[in-house]
C-alpha cells in the first residue's frame, strides 16, 4: 500500500474515532441530566419530606374513593362534589356541602376556620345537620354560644393524622386530648358505639373526611 493510501485511511479511522467519542459523550450527558431530573435534584424539585407535608400532597392520602350510603347526596360536580372538595381545604370543603352547614356554623363560631384550613394531613369526623339536630335546640344553643366548650367538641372531631378506611378500626387521639374508638371494617364503621359512618373516606387538600350522623361527645 502507497503512503498516500496509507495516510487517507488513517485518517478516516481517526474521523470514524471522533464521531464516536462524540456520540458517546452526548448519550453520558443526556443520560446524567435524565439521572438528575429523576433523582429531583436540589435546585430543580422538593424532597419527599417537603412534599408530604403539603397540605396536598398526594403521597399522604389514604386509596380508595369515598364509600357510604349518604354519598350519594354529594353534588356530581361544582365545588361540593367529591373533585371540587378535593382541592380545596378541609373547612372551605365543607362550606361547599349542604350536608354540614351546621358544622361550618360552629367552626364559625369557635374561630377555627383557619385553623383547620391549615392543619397538615388529619382526618375529621363530619356531623351532618341531623346529626346536630339530635341535640335539643336550647342545649345546642348554649353550646355555640360558649366558645371554650365548642372548641372542645369540635376539635374532639379532629385525628392529627389521615386515617384510611384500613387503618380506621381502633383508638385515635384527638386534638382535643381525649381519643375516639372506631369500630368495624370494610365500608361498616362507628365511632365511640353510636356515631355511623355515612360517607368516608371524603379527600380534601388537606384532610381525610368521615361525614357522620351523630355529634361525638369528650368525656367531662
Amino acid at each position: 500500500m502507497s503512503r498516500t493510501t496509507r495516510t487517507k485511511s488513517f485518517a478516516v479511522l481517526l474521523a470514524a474515532g471522533a464521531l464516536a467519542l462524540g456520540a458517546s459523550a452526548c448519550g453520558s450527558s443526556g443520560s446524567s441530566s435524565n439521572a438528575g431530573s429523576a433523582s429531583g435534584g436540589a435546585a430543580m424539585a422538593p424532597s419527599s419530606s417537603a412534599a408530604a407535608s403539603s397540605p396536598g400532597a398526594a403521597s399522604a392520602m389514604p386509596a380508595g374513593g369515598p364509600f357510604g350510603a349518604a354519598c350519594s347526596a354529594v353534588p356530581a360536580d361544582g365545588a361540593g362534589s367529591f373533585a371540587g372538595m378535593a382541592e380545596v381545604p378541609v373547612a372551605t370543603a365543607a362550606s361547599n356541602n349542604p350536608m354540614l352547614s351546621t358544622l361550618v356554623t360552629a367552626v364559625t363560631k369557635a374561630g377555627l376556620v383557619d385553623t383547620l384550613n391549615s392543619a397538615r394531613n388529619i382526618t375529621v369526623f363530619a356531623p351532618t345537620n341531623d346529626a346536630f339536630a339530635k341535640i335539643p335546640k336550647a342545649d345546642l344553643d348554649a353550646v355555640l354560644a360558649d366558645k371554650n366548650k365548642l372548641t372542645e367538641i369540635l376539635t374532639y372531631h379532629v385525628v392529627p393524622e389521615r386515617l384510611a378506611p384500613s387503618a380506621l378500626a381502633g383508638e385515635h387521639k384527638t386534638l382535643e386530648g381525649g381519643t375516639v374508638t372506631v369500630t368495624g371494617g370494610g365500608e361498616d364503621f362507628t365511632v365511640n358505639g353510636t356515631a355511623k359512618v355515612l360517607c368516608g373516606n371524603v379527600q380534601t387538600a388537606n384532610a381525610t373526611v368521615h361525614i357522620v350522623d351523630t355529634v361525638l361527645m369528650p368525656a367531662s
